[in-house]
């Protein structure tokens, strides 16, 4: 069944594609959000947007924290209605956006979750001197997700020509068409130059289709976001019961290890590809092995 709002719907998300350069998951996200929107209207039986009031949209609010839902998620779905309602103003399907003037649930500050270098260099030495195709794979992957920061879909959308062995830098599509050139050190290369070599190829077989992805499932068919997810899990589990990790930690990891040993905040925010420094900033937590070498360097009965 068709619902009245979504042409709209539709035309928004291609705008927000085409304009915003917006990923896939992220285009996932919004159409998640505003499906949910369109059964609350037909549930509390309003035929169109345009006749959405401020009081529907408290009583939405009221009903998702009724629901037990996360701050994060109240204010994630608010930002994106107000997003869509601005794009209806704009385009005269409604005279006004019930959402520009509410304001979402104060959020908690949450410090980014890392690895402690010795954890992350217990993980890349498991996998280190192997031979096994996939292993030469998991290693390149996390090597470059660590030396380069980077986010899950960066790496997924990354091909084979994207590093550059003389230069020493590897390509990154990054967020909102904010592309970026990221230094990366010789673990990382000597890995990435190891699967290519090796791995890649044997992987390619199994495949009919050629592809340019530089990293590649079992199948020889592109690695997933999803992919990456499971084979950190999988490979973390072999040198710990108790330690978890995700792709973003290897990036939290990066920027943490990176401030950590004195590099500059401005640096690390274009090394990360954030709009704003206030987004790096919470990455100035600092970690436990540096506060106590901080103390025991400077206390004068330390």
């Amino acid at each position: 069944m068709t619902r009245p709002m979504q042409p709209d719907v539709d035309q928004f998300l291609a705008a927000l594609q085409l304009e915003q350069n917006a990923s896939p998951y992220t285009i996932e996200a919004y159409r998640h959000v505003l499906e949910l929107w369109e059964v609350f209207l037909e549930v509390q039986v309003i035929a169109a947007a345009e006749d959405v009031t401020v009081d529907d949209v408290r009583l939405a609010l009221s009903e998702w924290s009724a629901a037990g839902l996360a701050r994060s998620t109240v204010g994630q779905r608010l930002s994106i209605l107000r997003s869509f309602y601005n794009w209806l103003e704009r385009q005269g399907r409604v005279s006004y956006n019930p959402f520009s003037a509410m304001r979402g649930p104060k959020q908690a500050r949450q410090l980014p979750k890392f690895l402690y270098e010795k954890e992350l260099e217990a993980l890349l030495e498991s996998l280190t001197g192997r031979n096994e195709p996939l292993a030469l794979r998991d290693l390149a992957m996390i090597e470059l997700m660590y030396a380069g920061g980077l986010r899950v879909g960066e790496l997924t959308s990354l091909s084979a020509d994207d590093i550059d062995t003389v230069l020493e830098t590897v390509f990154i599509r990054g967020k909102g068409a904010k592309d970026r050139y990221v230094p990366i050190g010789s673990f990382a290369l000597d890995a990435c130059a190891a699967y290519v070599r090796e791995a890649r190829p044997k992987l390619l077989e199994k495949q009919v289709q050629e592809t340019t992805a530089l990293f590649l499932n079992h199948r020889g068919t592109p690695l997933t976001a999803r992919g990456v997810r499971y084979i950190l899990t999988k490979r973390m589990k072999e040198v710990s019961h108790t330690l978890h990790i995700s792709p973003h930690m290897l990036r939290h990891s990066f920027a943490t290890h990176l401030l950590d040993r004195g590099a500059d905040l401005r640096a690390v925010q274009e090394l990360l590809g954030h709009e704003h420094l206030s987004t790096t900033q919470l990455y100035t937590h600092v970690s436990k092995e540096r506060l106590r070498s901080v103390y025991h360097h400077t206390h004068p009965r330390a």
